[in-house]
């Protein structure tokens, strides 16, 4: 009897530990909205950091509109779920504090990646880039074709998103000092919404006829652009910039509408914020001055508001579109 015991004992142990629910952290992705490639892309790299990991579940979930109140109820199922983190790239800094405060009370690690949270939101937080160095960049890829300077505008994601408006702001610093000749004439907001983005395109090129440069800091609004400049055959009038997915942007490059465009790679993004989440949930501290790890993307040390950049962005042109877009 002891004997048949043990045996029964033994197998419901084996059992335990061969299910799925043994030691498995479960992570959620959260993205401003779901069908976007670059957080398409983003996941695959959350993907490959789970297999390596090998104990992680990532959950992949986000809105299908990009607005706060849509994030606010993907959180609170989340929440009800009782997953172990949520990594987000919030579409306001702001309205979703209560609901990851109420996160953080639960138990749950919260990181927010991309599109920031205000500090008292998360515990830390992922720039793609360093800010200034975007707002910098995202401008020289405008004035780098344009020797004799011109007008420019900006096409932006929403108003209220976080990483956009620090990069605009950074790009508005830059220009007196190291772009006297760009006269930026607009900044508008296409909710990174294809529809809305096309329209302020087209509002942008018939309000400034003498636009020559469309710049758009957000993947789905540098393609609508690009896409109005073809439609309208304004190629080689008006050069579309900005961040882009080379797998989403090749035929514009191709066909003239831009000469170039940046970004860091999502996979990388997306790989770095389910490591850290990890790091967080295995009992890692995010405070000013810690360090903590991205795996095979190295190390982040925070800053005094808990905040790092992973990488610097990397431009595409003629040259290695073609390489790049096969990749993401």
């Amino acid at each position: 009897m002891k004997l048949l015991k043990i045996l029964a004992a033994t197998t419901a142990i084996a059992a335990l530990l061969a299910g799925p629910a043994f030691a498995q952290t479960r992570i959620a992705l959260v993205v401003k909205s779901l069908g976007n490639g670059f957080f398409d892309a983003a996941n695959k790299g959350a993907q490959e950091a789970a297999a390596e990991l090998g104990d992680v579940e990532v959950i992949y979930t986000g809105p299908t509109a990009a607005t706060a109140e849509a994030q606010i109820e993907v959180i609170n199922s989340l929440i009800a779920q009782q997953v172990d983190a949520i990594a987000i790239s919030a579409n306001d800094p702001d309205a979703l504090v209560p609901a990851l405060q109420k996160a953080m009370e639960r138990g749950i690690k919260v990181i927010s990646w991309d599109s920031g949270v205000a500090p008292e939101g998360r515990q830390l937080h992922l720039n793609p880039s360093e800010t200034n160095l975007i707002g910098e960049t995202i401008i020289k890829l405008a004035a780098d074709y344009l020797p004799e300077g011109g007008d420019v505008a900006i096409l932006s994601a929403a108003s209220t998103a976080t990483n956009q408006n620090a990069w605009i702001d950074a790009a508005k610093a830059a220009l007196p000092e190291k772009f006297a000749n760009i006269n930026l004439v607009a900044v508008v907001y296409g909710d990174d919404d294809s529809v809305k983005s096309t329209d302020e395109a087209k509002g942008l090129i018939a309000s400034y006829p003498e636009l020559k440069a469309i710049i758009a800091p957000t993947t789905v609004g540098v393609v609508a652009a690009a896409q109005v400049v073809t439609d309208q055959n304004l190629i080689g009038k008006i050069n579309v910039t900005g961040l882009a997915l080379p797998s989403e942007f090749k035929q514009f490059i191709d066909n003239g509408a831009s000469q170039a465009v940046a970004l860091w790679n999502p996979i990388d993004l997306g790989y770095s914020a389910v490591m850290l989440a990890n790091d967080l949930v295995e009992g890692a501290e995010a405070a000013p001055g810690a360090t903590l790890s991205m795996g095979r993307m190295g190390e982040l040390t925070l800053d005094d508001t808990s905040s790092g950049a992973m990488a610097a962005p990397f431009t595409f042109d003629k040259s290695n579109i073609e390489e790049f877009s096969k990749i993401y």
